[in-house]
């Protein structure tokens, strides 16, 4: 069984009248990627700036590479690296330039062979001696990256790294996070994109209204939720009121014009579904099988869709 990275305990933290976290309990596994998702004002980012020591909790304990980060900050700030929202990178200066800045920080040995190492790994050698402010956002993400990888970190904290990234540069960065892990890294990833979520990590906690709702594998947490539905999607609110009356158990999305009608997914039971709709002159615009995934999961744990599927 693998040692913990990162083990939290009743954790909790407010700002005046407001609980932002409530008592949660996290264990992360050495050499894995753990992922937290949630809503917007989850508690997520009040999380990883706990975690990260740059914010200090109101109760509980939490020890961040065997270290109590209340008590030994240092040890801990030795052992992390921390991507956040938005890359942290100097525009005035060049990729290598920013990259040296963080050495010479980190006090780091044989600083060219480093920094040398870290370009090409994240394919930045041509453009290294440019000026970051001509660099494109995936540029700036995977410099942000290796910034944050000057000094060979245990653990990487990753705040949504891949906000606003094209989809070819997010699958990018999807392959350096699993390199680092079969070296042994432990990441420490949260995400608005569950398919992200879904393809990197190993556990998964579901944070809402400061607590967790939920922690497992992707597919553990797949399993709570009830399995295939039909998802229809009706021309206007009164064709969506007459089907929500015929289908019972049906769950409804009035913005969206859509029923989730439960089933097992079969051409008998569509067919029989698509036939009770005809019976009471029923139209649907279109309608579509799905099996459970993450964004089910979050649904039904939060009571709202994630924030990518909100965007759709």
């Amino acid at each position: 069984m693998k040692s913990s990275a990162i083990a939290v305990t009743g954790l909790r933290k407010a700002y005046g009248d407001r609980v932002v976290l409530d008592g949660i309990d996290l264990d992360v596994a050495e050499g894995s990627v753990f992922s937290l998702l949630g809503p917007n004002g989850a508690g997520k980012t009040t999380t990883v700036n706990v975690l990260t020591t740059l914010v200090a909790a109101d109760a509980g304990t939490v020890r961040v590479a065997g270290h109590d980060v209340s008590g030994a900050t240092r040890e801990v700030r030795a052992a992390i690296g921390v991507t956040g929202q938005f890359a942290a990178v100097d525009d005035l200066l060049s990729g290598r330039e920013n990259l040296r800045l963080m050495a010479d920080l980190k006090r780091v040995r044989d600083r060219d062979r480093v920094l040398g190492g870290l370009l090409e790994r994240f394919d930045l050698t041509e453009s290294a001696d440019r000026l970051v402010s001509t660099y494109s956002g995936g540029m700036r993400r995977k410099l942000d990256l290796a910034m944050t990888l000057v000094g060979g970190p245990r653990i990487i904290f990753l705040d949504e790294p891949t906000t606003g990234l094209d989809p070819r540069s997010r699958r990018t960065l999807w392959g350096i996070v699993r390199e680092l892990v079969a070296e042994g890294t432990t990441v420490f990833l949260t995400t608005q994109y569950l398919e992200e979520a879904d393809q990197l990590a190993d556990r998964i906690a579901v944070l809402d209204q400061g607590r967790v709702v939920a922690q497992g594998t992707p597919d553990e947490l797949k399993r709570q939720i009830p399995g295939t539905h039909v998802r229809l999607r009706f021309a206007d609110g009164d064709a969506l009121d007459a089907a929500a009356r015929v289908l019972a158990g049906a769950t409804r999305d009035d913005q969206e014009l859509t029923l989730r009608v439960p089933g097992d997914g079969n051409v008998k039971s569509l067919r029989a579904l698509l036939d009770r709709l005809d019976e009471h002159e029923i139209a649907a615009q279109e309608f579509s099988v799905h099996t459970p995934d993450l964004d089910d999961v979050f649904l039904a744990l939060t009571g709202r869709p994630s924030a990518e599927e909100s965007a759709k």
